[in-house]
């Protein structure tokens, strides 16, 4: 089911468009209201064919314990990294590590994905096409069983519960 063509397809994006270049201008002059508002117009109906609604929110609360234990996970893995690359034995195990997802919906994916990315140490590689699995890359594992039971429990799950109950 497609959405109907709206003249003003997402009208908070056109704000915030709009907001910014009259703040990266510097100038409230009619000239930049005019072009910051052509431009808040159309940015937003070119790119609405390609934006995908995002996944709703059912468990909106462990939205906030989910962030803090990604911002927690982040700072110990760049403490861990540190430690990799300052270690004088150069002790080092990089793998790829083919993850298998539970999760369905893109949104969550994506989330899954980038937190994976944003964690020092891991990169999320590749998601294949049938969207089953996700190739990782991990600076240094001992058990590649450890890193997908750990990446499930503490990531997959909560984005399971967050969005799909």
């Amino acid at each position: 089911m497609t959405r109907p063509r709206r003249w003003l397809p997402m009208p908070i994006l056109s704000i915030v468009l709009l907001v910014v270049w009259l703040l990266l201008q510097q100038s409230f002059t009619l000239g930049h209201w005019l072009l910051g508002g052509i431009l808040a117009f159309l940015i937003p109906l070119t790119v609405a064919p390609f934006y995908e609604q995002p996944s709703i929110l059912k468990r909106p609360g462990l939205l906030t314990r989910y962030a803090l234990r990604v911002f927690g996970d982040i700072i110990v893995a760049n403490l861990q990294v540190s430690w990799i690359i300052l270690d004088p034995r150069g002790r080092m195990n990089p793998a790829f590590i083919e993850y298998p997802l539970q999760l369905k919906e893109k949104f969550p994916i994506t989330i899954l994905a980038s937190t994976i990315t944003l964690t020092p140490g891991t990169v999320s590689a590749h998601l294949r096409m049938d969207g089953k699995s996700l190739l990782i890359h991990a600076l240094d594992v001992d058990d590649i069983d450890a890193v997908i039971h750990e990446i499930h429990e503490r990531y997959e799950r909560p984005l399971m519960e967050i969005y799909e109950c």
